[in-house]
């Protein structure tokens, strides 16, 4: 297991400081700022264990770990916010890729099955050109919307 050693200096510490000593912060920030200090084996610091830290604040030693390491890794400025959501992806589907599928789900499956799957339907309408590509799981999503089997005998 890697150990990341957290040196914090002057300025930094006087900021988590001022975090654990006055002002409105979120819990997360002074939950951070206490971990960090007292993780600090600079010359102020003094170390104290993950196990202690994480007892104390009622916490696991994998999040003072990953803390740790988010501090060496990304800096002090990224360990007192929140990591930013991931962007959401465009989506895929509009009303004629969705008809499209519909219909082809419908038809008759290729020779030597007896219905479509999924994965035969994405891989079809990329054959097709009605997308670029698309995962067998938006296609799932798609005919449970629609409430449509995948081309058995009975649809309804």
């Amino acid at each position: 297991m890697v150990r990341y050693k957290v040196t914090l200096s002057t300025d930094e510490r006087k900021q988590l400081e001022g975090v654990m000593g006055k002002g409105k912060h979120s819990s997360l920030q002074f939950r951070n700022a206490c971990i960090l200090l007292n993780c600090d084996e600079g010359e102020h610091g003094q170390k104290v264990s993950n196990e202690q830290i994480a007892q104390i604040l009622q916490i696991t030693t994998k999040t003072v770990e990953r803390l740790k390491q988010r501090f060496i890794e990304e800096g002090f400025d990224a360990c007192m916010d929140r990591k930013p959501y991931p962007e959401v992806k465009e989506i895929k589907t509009d009303g004629d890729f969705e008809a499209h599928l519909i219909a082809t789900s419908c038809s008759k499956a290729p020779d030597g099955y007896t219905r479509w799957s999924l994965r035969m339907l994405a891989d079809k309408m990329v054959e097709l050109a009605y997308v670029e590509s698309v995962s067998h799981e938006t296609v799932r999503q798609v005919l449970k919307k629609t409430k449509l089997s995948r081309g058995g005998s009975k649809v309804g």
